[in-house]
């Protein structure tokens, strides 16, 4: 499913209200959620409004997160760890969490944190697209086969590149090489996702997922074989989408005539 919204705050809204849905549903169900939460300035608007939603009791929440650099610390404005601490955990008042430790041994921390994420299902995985169309850190060409929970990778120029135009480190050679990265066949795993990606700049790893071949060449393609993944785009991130293409791989006509309206002539850059 692909909702499209005017703007990155309606798009962060509208996902929130979304995802606490789902946290509401698995805590009636089973008295408590598991969850994935991704990091990242294109979920700056989601975090916030997920971690003000009224009516959901955090502590029952469990959370693991994507991925983290190798051998950056915890102080860094950079770390995930921080971020997520900032952004969700102490905001929401999370009862249960598990961060990726970069700076010690890392193969013991995706050994120890992958266990404690297949302890049980994951009910709502959040994640966003790189601008080189990566999920998690798993940059092209991404492996599809790989069970483990958690891989160590390298990191490619394009995905370092974004991390300095996006504020996080003042040039390129203080972007960390390597990262650990939570698997795409772990990512798949979560009964329900939601992938949120606003802004301009993630328009043509929008289009190469939505509309290109599922290919390790687009990491984030691979979201379309899942049973359940609602994709949250504005205005600018649908951009470069062909309607034509929407309607026939996600919907009927009536969704087509709503995509044409948000999005303009197939091929066209509003």
């Amino acid at each position: 499913m692909i909702k499209i919204l005017p703007d990155s705050f309606e798009l962060g809204r509208a996902a929130a209200a979304a995802a606490a849905a789902v946290l509401r549903d698995a805590m009636a169900r089973r008295g408590q959620a598991r969850i994935i939460a991704a990091t990242g300035a294109s979920q700056f608007t989601f975090l916030k409004e997920l971690a003000a939603s009224p009516k959901l009791d955090w502590r029952r929440v469990e959370m693991f997160h994507l991925d983290e650099y190798v051998g950056l610390p915890i102080t860094h404005g950079a770390s995930f760890r921080r971020y997520l601490l900032e952004r969700l955990i102490k905001p929401a008042g999370i009862g249960r969490y598990h961060l990726l430790d970069g700076e010690g041994d890392v193969r013991e921390v995706c050994r120890r944190v992958g266990a404690e994420l297949n302890a049980a299902p994951i009910d709502v995985a959040f994640v966003g697209i790189g601008e080189n169309g990566h999920l998690a850190f798993n940059d092209p060409p991404a492996d599809f086969k790989t069970e483990a929970p958690y891989l160590i990778v390298n990191l490619d120029e394009d995905c370092r590149r974004q991390q300095v135009g996006e504020g996080w480190f003042k040039n390129l050679s203080e972007v960390p090489q390597q990262a650990i990265s939570m698997s795409i066949h772990q990512i798949l795993e979560a009964r329900k996702i939601l992938c949120i990606v606003p802004d301009q700049r993630k328009a043509h790893a929008v289009k190469a997922c939505l509309e290109g071949e599922i290919s390790p060449a687009a990491p984030a393609s691979i979201l379309r074989t899942h049973p359940d993944v609602t994709f949250y785009l504005d205005k600018a991130s649908s951009s470069l989408l062909d309607p034509e293409i929407l309607a026939k791989r996600f919907g009927h006509p009536g969704k087509m005539q709503q995509a044409r309206q948000t999005l303009g002539k197939p091929g066209h850059a509003n």
